[in-house]
């Protein structure tokens, strides 16, 4: 059963990754669009920490093997 609930807490982060990076790029296009440097450098924060919930994700998934 512990394989099944670390499946599935891999599987969240790693959604929940993507929608980070999502939201930050249009955060970013959209403050690019409208010249906000507030919404580009949000945009760029959400990017970035959803490219380290990423990485931290798939390497915590091949540190086991």
């Amino acid at each position: 059963m512990a394989l099944e609930d670390e499946k599935s807490n891999l599987f969240i982060g790693k959604v929940g990754g993507l929608v980070f990076v999502v939201i930050g790029f249009l955060l970013a296009a959209s403050g690019y669009r409208y010249a906000s440097a507030g919404y580009m450098a949000a945009g760029i924060v959400f990017v970035a920490i959803g490219i380290i919930l990423l990485m931290g994700k798939v390497l915590s998934r091949n540190q086991h093997k």
